[in-house]
């Protein structure tokens, strides 16, 4: 005759596997979920519905149509810089990423309207604040990416109180366009 303790752990085994499987399975979208919601601040509410939103890795987190591909906070940052690219600004991060030429041929917009942890407003490639990098920790803001000719009217000075040209005189500079206070 079978003992009902016997049975009972032997019934716990795969009901056991099956619920930690579950819970893993919950962790994942858990986390995929933050990835998402992080990146989507970067849009006005109006984009987010309809942004796709894609991991570092590539991985589709959040299908779209209206043309954006928002991104969480990279992950060897440790504040937050969500953005949301139009096809144009896909191009150019393709090309900054592999340290490739950019020429903008059209104007291109990206969102990163929960600000950024820091840049240098002169070096694409400054991974941290030097004493002669211009280093800014812009708040909400635009980026614009335009044909070199039409950002020359522009200053390159962040406190200037208004838009401002990063990176001017690389391949991948743009515009500024700070939309709130910096924090």
């Amino acid at each position: 005759m079978m003992n009902l303790t016997d049975g009972m752990q032997r019934m716990a085994g795969p009901g056991l596997a099956v619920l930690l499987a579950s819970l893993a399975g919950h962790g994942v979208a858990v986390a995929d979920q933050a990835k998402i919601d992080d990146a989507l601040a970067a849009a006005w509410p109006g984009m987010a519905e309809d942004a796709q939103v894609v991991d570092w890795e590539g991985n589709v987190l959040k299908e779209g149509s209206n043309g954006y591909t928002c991104l969480p906070t990279p992950p060897s940052m440790t504040g937050t810089a969500p953005m949301c690219l139009d096809e144009a600004w896909q191009a150019w991060g393709q090309a900054w990423q592999n340290r490739e030429p950019f020429e903008a041929e059209s104007m291109g917009i990206a969102y990163m309207l929960a600000g950024d942890e820091g840049a240098s407003n002169v070096d694409p490639y400054a991974e941290g604040p030097t004493d002669d990098n211009e280093w800014i920790e812009e708040g909400p803001h635009l980026m614009l990416i335009a044909p070199a000719a039409l950002l020359e009217a522009y200053p390159t000075d962040p406190h200037n109180g208004g838009p401002y040209v990063m990176w001017q005189g690389t391949d991948y500079q743009h515009l500024m366009v700070p939309v709130g206070a910096r924090d």
